[in-house]
């Protein structure tokens, strides 16, 4: 499908270069790889929407291409946007009368395509969009689903998705999983969705030194990755040592070398050496030294490309210490409690029947329920960020920490250094401050660079390093929808920091993989109260 593709960027830059890809009939693949690394932009070339540098394109059929902006489709109609604004107005025309051989040709005999078109999206859930909505007035979620729908309207032979779980929801997203299981249509995805992921039959990594293919889901793949990684963690050590004792060799080498100059320098001045013949040893010992140096300055430094060649192999998350410690708060102590709690939009109660319900420490919760079901807005009263408008509310005094899915926490003015500054209300010394930057793979020359510039993954980071900077954990974390936008690398950073925090954890997530891997241990679905 893909054969030595390359892509230059505007300013000359490289993306990747020499990539292949090639997709069995009726085969599923996801593409995945770190943020910024080129997977939507290889996805475009082979939607026909982007040319490359050099290479060749040839998929033998028009694929159906979602992307993962949708907003760039506002301007149109749903049907316009499904690709079937003529023929239906062919289908209106004919029906008014106008049976004219222009019309019969747009319509193409699918004599039944409004019916299908509807079909498609009750299918989804949204039978209450019509064909001629703008698509600038639906959510986020409703316009990924009328892309979805335009699969079941085309019965495309390939199909290219990018990120198709991003404004999903828990039902959605079954729906989804359901038709990667039953679809006889290619598939190409990128996602982070590790739960969609396993729907898959291979696993294609980009990564900047080209595309690997593993042959097998998610699971497969993670497998064969830690394999890698403890392969190369050994490797590692092996090599550490080995420099350990290169070094020490380098050093052992130049002092014996130094003291035989030494020494022959002073016999040669007993002696009587003429100055012109001592220049002339004194120049071939200077040049013998250089010598012995520069054959184990080779040596170190051919070991210390190898020892950088090998930490390339082992993922982040094996490198950092995210510094939570438990919770000072003794477990089942009530830090919130609601009766009869309720939110107005326009005059109307969000939900139907009130909510009742308290949340103790350590407690590990799932807030679910459709998109609109008030999910954030339930988040932002316990956090103390709205007043509710009917109903009592307890808090306990204690820190609490709010995290949406664009880390607005974050300042976009502050450098990385500023940013956690700001969060140093202990006064912690400077010296741990630049520790719990380390820890977290910030070195010096990240310290400068604005939060405004940071990836996914440094955002991820840089959260944790702030919330944890005094050494002591928050009481409660609140995190709203944290999986969006985020590459499989960074999802599993913060898995795992989440994971090690002990405190009482809040958690809006349509990605039941994550829900489970952090441990959720109840929920409250506010389905039940709308």
């Amino acid at each position: 499908m893909l054969h030595e593709i390359s892509y230059v960027l505007p300013d000359q830059e490289v993306l990747f270069q020499n990539i292949s890809i090639y997709l069995n009939r009726g085969g599923k693949a996801g593409l995945i790889g770190n943020n910024g690394i080129g997977k939507s932009t290889l996805m475009k070339i082979m939607a026909g929407q982007v040319s490359p540098a050099s290479g060749t394109v040839s998929t033998g059929t028009k694929p159906y291409y979602i992307p993962q902006a949708l907003g760039q489709f506002d301007h149109l109609t749903v049907t316009e946007a499904l690709g079937v604004s003529e023929p239906l107005n062919a289908l209106h025309r004919i029906l008014a009368g106008e049976v004219t051989e222009e019309n019969l040709e747009a319509l193409n005999d699918e004599w039944d395509l409004e019916e299908k078109c509807r079909e498609a999206l009750e299918h989804w859930g949204i039978r209450t969009v019509g064909l001629d909505r703008e698509m600038s007035t639906l959510s986020g979620g409703e316009k990924a689903r009328v892309f979805l729908a335009g699969i079941r309207i085309h019965q495309p032979d390939l199909v290219l998705m990018d990120e198709p779980t991003n404004h999903l929801d828990t039902l959605s997203r079954s729906r989804l999983y359901d038709f990667m299981k039953d679809s006889p249509a290619t598939m190409l995805v990128i996602s982070h969705d590790r739960t969609l992921l396993d729907y898959m039959h291979s696993i294609l990594e980009l990564t900047p030194w080209g595309i690997t293919a593993y042959g097998g889901n998610y699971s497969f793949y993670k497998d064969q990755k830690k394999l890698l990684s403890e392969s190369a963690e050994a490797g590692m050590r092996s090599k550490e040592k080995e420099l350990k004792k290169a070094k020490e060799k380098e050093r052992q080498a130049t002092e014996r070398q130094l003291k035989m100059d030494a020494r022959g320098k002073k016999k040669q001045e007993k002696a009587g050496v003429a100055r012109i013949m001592m220049n002339t040893l004194r120049n071939s010992a200077e040049k013998s030294t250089s010598r012995l140096k520069d054959v184990h300055e080779d040596k170190v430094a051919a070991i210390s490309e190898e020892l950088r060649e090998l930490k390339t192999w082992v993922p982040d998350i094996d490198r950092m210490k995210f510094g939570f410690e438990d919770s000072v708060l003794h477990k089942g102590k009530v830090l919130f409690s609601a009766e009869a709690l309720n939110w107005k939009y326009d005059g109307q109660v969000l939900w139907k029947e009130s909510l009742d319900f308290q949340i103790e420490s350590g407690d590990r919760i799932a807030v679910k329920g459709r998109n609109g079901s008030g999910k954030s807005t339930l988040m932002k009263i316990i956090s103390g960020g709205l007043t509710p408008e009917s109903g009592k509310v307890y808090r306990a005094e204690g820190r609490r920490v709010y995290v949406d899915q664009d880390y607005s926490l974050l300042d976009p003015d502050k450098t990385v250094y500023e940013q956690v500054q700001a969060f140093n209300t202990l006064a912690v010394p400077v010296h741990e401050v630049k520790m719990n930057l380390h820890r977290l793979l910030f070195p010096k020359e990240d310290w400068d660079k604005p939060c405004a510039a940071l990836s996914g993954g440094e955002r991820v980071r840089l959260m944790l390093c702030c919330i944890t900077i005094g050494g002591t954990s928050p009481d409660m974390i609140i995190l709203d929808e944290p999986t969006n936008n985020l590459d499989i690398p960074s999802l599993e950073i913060l898995t795992a920091a989440v994971k090690a925090y002990k405190g009482t954890l809040l958690l809006i997530s349509h990605d039941q993989a994550f829900a489970d891997e952090v441990n959720v241990t109840r929920e409250i679905n506010l389905d039940n109260f709308i």
